[in-house]
């Protein structure tokens, strides 16, 4: 499937956001805090389904 500029840049938002909470969430294994950021990565995971998926739908060079 080829993609535009602006679904490549959507997706390296989230993928970066998502690291960054992943790596803060095994950083701070057993705290509060680890729970708190693995639980928002899985979430920022199905948001970028939702925006990519909704991407594709709306943009013509992608779709």
């Amino acid at each position: 499937m080829k993609t535009c500029r602006q679904f490549a840049a959507l997706r390296g938002e989230y993928e970066r956001e998502i690291g960054f909470l992943s790596a803060h969430a095994a950083r701070h294994a057993g705290r509060p805090a680890a729970k708190s950021s693995a639980t928002t990565a899985a979430s920022t995971k199905a948001r970028m389904a939702r925006a990519l998926n909704s991407h594709v739908q709306r943009c013509p060079e992608c779709g």
